[in-house]
């Protein structure tokens, strides 16, 4: 035994050269399988606790409604508990309790037609997430008709003109119940922005809007709202789990947990007709379907780098088996059996693959650390554990199989049999000869065609989703079969260069063309090895340039602009008025367009649609639209929507006035209300509140501080303008309203020439105009029925008032815009064509002006429209409506926003949520599940150049040296040693420039057929806007010329070894037959 063991040591230290290749090969091998396991896993498991405590509320919760009477609402909350708690075991509850009543006539509006509301509600988790601005908490009232006690948000106490204090008398609009109220205290979110609020418009602005304005909640605690409102009334559970400590392996339980409730629910003696929703399952599903799509994404380049180790280990294994035929030869002729040579061969592979199983895992953390500095992947809790030790054994045991077989191929040839075979040289190998090459290009573009077809390597299985192998394995397919199909090349290049320099002068290059074609397998193997390795890092620099540029596409496409801020709500630090203003004097922001997002309901069962208003006149400096997504430049696109404005004069109000003045004069009691119209100097239209003197019949000059409107924090955006007036009364008996507009110097503001005002929407006697500009409104008793909405705008005087203001029964106006392809494609409509939108506050006809395939600051996959907010606003106006008011702005700015959102983060009272693009980048980039690829290719690139390196460096090595008496013989001849290196440059030239054609070529079709489709985002969904393939020219030239200068430095190095060995010396070591 001791003997067998000497005899495998000595064979394996007579090679040092051979052996030391191997044994690296086997240790790199080895520890980049463990550090590419060890990544992805580190990788997975950091993305899904990202998703988990990035998920908003209303995603990662479940949501149980019901129609509670006020006494059982005790019975019904223990039971909602009970259940949420039996379906979650051991898990961590957050369990809230929501519930508001009817709506009730705000204070005053009980004889109006169409009153405004307020409702009463409680919430047992609001001082958790309010704090108080003024008074006191409500305390409980339980006597049925006594005065509650009420806590008002700040936003409701505004709109209502309420304070600590306030006394308010309420009737419920279902039936005759007046309740009252005492207003104690006013509140508001500590965080209005969070994603729990989002549909909640009552609870984040205190107002909501649809068929009627409600204002409120009024909170009460919860034993009044028991005692007090025992009516059916909507309550709400909102059930959120802990997600902190949750983990991959726990994903499905908790899926099947979330499921399982609504089942609990609706067995409920009390809850039989209770609603339940819940997106935590879908979310869940969603993240385990993105766990598996990054993982099996990951794949792709670990399969490429196995199946290039494996190779490499093949090509060294083949040069030591090559070089050792004739010693085993001569060992079969003196007795030795197959199974002895096979043992031995087993025995040294295995004592070369030993030591990999210790450093392995040893050298993956290090290694997983430089390669996420160098490319700035994500950083993974690097560890050593039992499993990485068993992951190295597997791989050490694999690689020393995969040594020991080229040795078995030559057990069974005789001494004659050897020496007949190195005389021969074979032009084309195994594969070649069977045609492997050609079957696996059909089966190449088999995996290929499922990628396209799947657009990813996760498909739907009859079981749920599973990695499809083929797809997976695809990329590395085409890999490995581009390169033996660049084998075919090598006879046919060898054949020509011998052609072409048979004929000229100059010895190298004759004998080396020469050379090359007299025995091209001997150039096979390290020409496919650097095939392989240049086109997988040139794929991988192109799938990292095309990740970048989709992150910033990505980017540009949600952020929609430099920067995007969203107007807090219910806040007086910005107002109204001081919103432009503020927004563009921010540091760095060049424009500013104000922004209206609106939901349109969805057709049939496909998803909402987003209307966006915005300023078309500025909309080109501040939107983000990658040009490739419209046929038309973004420039003449938006241009119909503000060519076709309606053309309105106004009323320029002279210099910087700090006050609205009027002159209302009201004959007798009508319940109105008057606000004045002001457009601002971005254009936007607001509806300012003008105060409504005494009914003596007598002038009375009232105003409005225009500062305040700005808010503390804005500046009022000069120009201002008036636009019109917009009066709502309820008057008791025939009544005039007069408006006079009084001027700077004391006298009456005149009216532009050639305009004139107009009325519509009056339902009254009409309205006359004074030659001053004063407007007197004859308003008829209302009858029990309030006017809403009259309208007075200012037109040209030759305008029809049937053109301002259109009859109700006349169709519904038409204005230009923007749609997306998919909805345009839904509706069968193109360019010219006309869109129906109809929701609450929007009628109107959308001619499409241009057609893009995707809107920025749109969620993807979802239609759009973009239209002009001016017109929109405009046409609020003639229809009697309040003008679309901007609940967002957006920016171009010289830094990309950075600096603009910075001093918004100094302030966040100015803005509720800022979005810049460089943000959005950023949380795209640290991403695991989407950056995980990065990393992964990075590893992967370094270790194919090492692998290409090493086996160049081997095969060159041991070809010099056994080429050591020819070139002696060359030298004795009297043929320079610079002849025989540049014979040597020749040959090896052969092999860089083949491979680098090669290589190119194949990544090239790589690139396009694959990075497309494992660019995905961190939710394994499809990117939007699509990917843009890219492979910078420049990064790629460098990794080229890296390339050969490596080659070049390593034949520089083996010229350099011939060298110094004496001629001597090598015509005395005599042939190795």
């Amino acid at each position: 035994m001791r003997g067998r063991s000497m005899l495998v040591l000595r064979r394996a230290l007579s090679e040092p050269l051979l052996v030391l290749a191997a044994a690296v090969s086997v240790l790199l091998a080895t520890t980049v399988l463990v550090a590419l396991t060890t990544y992805a896993t580190s990788v997975v498991d950091a993305g899904v606790r990202r998703a988990l405590a990035e998920a908003p509320p209303s995603r990662v919760s479940s949501q149980v409604t019901a129609s509670v009477e006020g006494p059982s609402l005790p019975s019904v909350d223990a039971e909602v508990r009970r259940a949420a708690t039996a379906a979650h075991p051991g898990a961590r509850l957050e369990i809230s309790l929501t519930a508001r009543s009817e709506s009730y006539a705000a204070p005053g509006q009980q004889r109006l037609e169409r009153p405004e509301l307020v409702r009463f509600g409680f919430r047992d988790d609001l001082q958790r997430h309010a704090r108080l601005v003024s008074g006191r908490w409500a305390a409980p009232v339980t006597s049925r008709g006594d005065r509650l006690e009420v806590t008002v948000s700040e936003g409701a106490a505004r709109a209502l003109g309420v304070r600590p204090g306030s006394e308010l008398t309420m009737e419920r609009r279902t039936g005759e119940v007046t309740t009252a109220a005492t207003v104690v205290g006013v509140y508001t979110l500590t965080r209005p922005g969070d994603p729990r609020w989002a549909d909640d418009a009552l609870m984040r602005t205190g107002e909501e809007r649809g068929d009627f304005t409600t204002f409120g909640p009024l909170m009460v605690p919860r034993e009044t709202f028991q005692a007090q409102f025992a009516e059916k009334t909507p309550a709400s559970w909102t059930i959120t789990p802990d997600l902190s400590s949750i983990g991959l392996d726990r994903l499905r339980s908790l899926s099947d947990a979330a499921s399982g409730l609504e089942g609990s629910i609706r067995r409920m003696p009390d809850c039989s007709s209770c609603g339940f929703e819940s997106e935590l399952p879908e979310m869940l599903a969603q993240l385990e379907r993105a766990t598996l799509v990054s993982r099996s994404t990951m794949l792709v380049p670990v399969l490429q780098l196995l199946l290039l180790a494996g190779y490499a280990l093949l090509l060294t294994a083949r040069l030591l088996t090559d070089h050792r035929r004739m010693e085993v030869a001569l060992m079969r002729s003196r007795g030795a059996g197959t199974s002895h040579i096979v043992r031995w061969a087993f025995a040294e592979s295995l004592l070369l693959a030993a030591p990999s199983v210790v450093l392995a895992p040893l050298l993956a953390p290090p290694l997983l650390d430089a390669v996420s500095a160098v490319s700035g992947g994500v950083r993974v809790e690097n560890r050593v554990d039992g499993v990485s030790f068993a992951l190295a054994a597997g791989a050490a045991l694999i690689c020393g199989t995969l040594l020991a077989l080229p040795a078995l191929a030559g057990s069974r040839r005789t001494y004659s049999e050897e020496q007949a075979a190195r005389g021969r040289g074979e032009r084309r190998g195994l594969v070649q000869r069977a045609g492997a090459d050609l079957a696996l290009l059909v089966i190449a573009g088999i995996a290929l065609w499922q990628l396209r077809t799947y657009g990813g390597p996760v498909t739907e299985t009859a079981g749920g989703l599973g990695v499809d192998p083929l797809i997976v394995t695809g990329p590395a397919l085409a890999l490995l079969c581009g390169g033996l199909l660049a084998l075919r090349l090598v006879p046919w290049v060898g054949r020509a260069a011998e052609r072409m320099t048979s004929r000229r002068p100059g010895l190298p290059a004759v004998l080396g063309a020469w050379q090359v074609s007299r025995r091209p397998l001997r150039y096979s193997g390290p020409v496919l090895l650097l095939v392989m390795a240049i086109a997988i890092g040139l794929v991988s620099v192109a799938t990292t340039a095309t990740w970048h540029r989709s992150q910033a596409d990505q980017a540009d496409h949600q952020a929609g602009a430099d920067l995007r801020v969203t107007v807090p709500p219910g806040t007086d630090r910005v107002g109204i008025l001081g919103r432009s203003s503020l927004y563009a004097s921010l540091p760095g922001v060049t424009a500013v367009s104000p922004l209206h997002r609106g939901d349109l309901p969805p057709e049939g069962d496909g998803d909402r649609t987003t209307l966006l208003a915005a300023d078309a006149a500025v909309l080109d400096q501040v939107l983000r639209l990658r040009p490739d997504l419209s046929d038309r430049p973004l420039r003449e696109l938006v241009r119909p929507l503000a060519a076709e404005r309606p053309r309105f004069p106004v009323v320029p109000l002279p210099g910087r006035p700090e006050r609205l003045e009027a002159d209302l004069r009201l004959s007798a009691p009508a319940d109105a209300t008057v606000s004045a119209l002001v457009m601002d100097g971005q254009g936007v239209n607001h509806r300012v509140p003008l105060p409504v003197p005494e009914p003596d019949d007598r002038v009375h000059r009232v105003s409005v501080d225009l500062a305040r409107l700005a808010g503390p924090a804005g500046r009022v955006a000069y120009p201002l303008a008036l636009r019109g007036f917009v009066v709502d009364a309820a008057p008791e008996r025939r009544t005039r309203l007069s408006i006079g507009l009084p001027g700077a110097d004391g006298g009456t503001l005149r009216l532009p020439d050639g305009s004139r005002w107009t009325f519509g929407r009056l339902g009254m006697g009409g309205g006359t105009v004074s030659d001053g500009g004063l407007i007197t409104l004859d308003l008829p008793a209302a009858e029990g029925r309030a006017y809403r909405g009259a309208t007075v705008l200012l037109a040209g005087r030759d305008t029809r008032d049937t053109d301002v203001f259109p009859a109700s029964d006349a169709q519904a106006p038409t204005v230009p815009g923007v749609v997306t392809a998919e909805l345009a494609a839904g509706q069968r409509l193109g360019v010219g064509g006309v869109l129906p939108l109809d929701a609450p506050g929007i009628e109107l006809r959308v001619r499409i002006a241009g057609i893009v395939e995707s809107m920025p600051a749109v969620p993807a996959g979802r239609g759009a429209v973009l239209i002009d907010l001016p017109t929109l606003q405009l046409l609020d106006l003639r229809a009697g409506d309040a003008p679309h008011d901007p609940g967002e702005w957006l920016a171009a700015a010289r830094d990309g926003g950075t600096a603009a959102a910075a001093a918004l983060a100094g302030h966040p009272e100015w803005a509720e949520s800022v979005t810049t693009r460089d943000a959005v980048r950023a949380h795209l980039r640290d991403d695991p599940l989407t950056g995980g690829l990065k990393g992964a290719l990075a590893l992967g690139f370094a270790a194919a150049l090492a692998f290409a390196a090493l086996g160049f460096l081997v095969n060159a090595a041991v070809s010099a040296r056994e080429r050591a008496g020819e070139f002696a013989v060359l030298r004795a001849m009297g043929v320079s040693f610079r002849q025989v290196f540049g014979l040597l440059a020749v040959e090896q030239a052969f092999v860089a420039g083949l491979s680098i054609f090669g290589g190119v070529a194949l990544a090239i079709v790589i690139t396009l057929v694959v990075v497309p489709y494992i660019v995905l985002t961190g939710q394994a969904t499809v990117v939007s806007p699509p990917v843009l393939t890219e492979l910078p020219p420049l990064a790629a030239a460098a990794l080229l010329l890296g390339v050969l200068a490596l080659l070049t430095l390593i034949v520089a190095g083996l010229a350099r070894s011939l060298r110094r060995r004496g001629l001597g010396d090598a015509l005395r070591m005599g042939d190795d037959r």
